[in-house]
């Protein structure tokens, strides 16, 4: 996703970080944060993001929703919760690094005519690198989720686990606690996904569109992509009649947005049609709080209908406690 969305969505723009989620992977809180908004942010205000220090690699901490046009580390819009990740990391190529390594090792070599030792070149590197460090590049990125008190969800707009669960142990270091799973169907979602494909079964209210995995569950079995393709139709049929099971397709969810769901039930690739951003197409664009803060509130709107009727039509969410 890219970081800097557009506000509004008529006349004049405005660059600030968010707005509409790209990447969904939601988590079922066991149990409530017991915090008040302001509580929250007492708590986060001690992992504030800070960039790196010359000598620093890597930092990782909460920035403002907002950017420059917030002072607050949370949004609250409707009882929803919104929060930004921040980090930064310096670029250092391991190309470069190895490049100086072996300069330094190749004359150390040839001035003692004697091998350099592990030991040696470990201290060697870590000196090249706390040497490179002030010049270094660095690369900034965002990660932002909500907490829904209605849904007991928090939604984390990433595309990969990995990001999602480095934001909620950010999350879990500044409250203390923090007892979430990710949201589980009760049904396998690639045996649910390959039904569609293959039974005349409604999906209503959402609709299929015209891409799809389908792979083999063999090990390094055959994986079979698809665009532009009608996904009721006998090439597809014949592929899962030998075996093969769908892992990816996209739908439509009724006249608000486009989406890919996966079978461990990440959905990417979310997209609003016009139907759901136009909606705020009367709210005051010179007012970039009040436009972000609509922005906000339409999105979490349209998630609270989305993911239940998700849930259900995937057969249900499997209960699970987390401690």
């Amino acid at each position: 996703m890219k970081n800097d969305q557009s506000v509004c969505a008529i006349g004049i723009t405005y660059k600030v970080t968010i707005m509409w989620f790209k990447n969904l992977i939601v988590y079922r809180l066991s149990k409530p944060i017991d915090l008040t908004p302001d509580q929250l942010e007492t708590r986060l205000e001690e992992f504030s993001f800070h960039p790196c220090t010359s000598q620093e690699q890597s930092k990782f901490g909460w920035g403002k929703p907002m950017g420059k046009h917030g002072d607050s580390l949370i949004h609250v819009t409707d009882g929803n919760i919104l929060l930004c990740a921040r980090k930064e990391d310096k670029m250092l190529p391991a190309s470069v690094i190895k490049e100086a390594l072996d300069e330094k090792v190749e004359k150390i070599e040839q001035a003692t005519s004697r091998p350099v030792k592990k030991k040696e070149k470990d201290a060697l590197k870590e000196e090249i690198i706390h040497t490179l460090l002030p010049r270094a590049f660095s690369r900034m990125g965002s990660t932002f989720a909500y907490i829904s008190p209605k849904m007991n969800l928090i939604i984390v707009n990433a595309s990969s686990h990995n990001k999602a669960e480095d934001l909620l142990a950010l999350l879990r270091k500044s409250i203390g606690s923090l007892a979430v799973l990710p949201v589980q169907s009760k049904s396998p979602i690639d045996q649910t996904m390959t039904q569609w494909l293959t039974d005349d079964v409604s999906t209503h209210p959402f609709s299929l569109l015209e891409e799809a995995e389908l792979k083999s569950p063999l090990e390094n079995g055959a994986i079979i992509r698809c665009k532009n393709q009608d996904l009721i139709c006998n090439e597809l049929k014949a592929h899962i009649e030998n075996g093969m099971f769908a892992v990816k397709v996209a739908m439509q969810y009724g006249e608000s947005m486009s989406f890919v769901l996966s079978e461990d039930l990440t959905i990417k690739r979310v997209k609003f049609t016009d139907v759901v951003t136009e909606q705020q197409e009367d709210q005051d664009k010179d007012d970039r709080a009040a436009c972000f803060d609509a922005d906000f509130s339409i999105m979490a709107g349209e998630f609270e209908t989305f993911i239940p009727a998700l849930l259900e039509l995937l057969g249900g969410e499997e209960v699970a406690n987390a401690e």
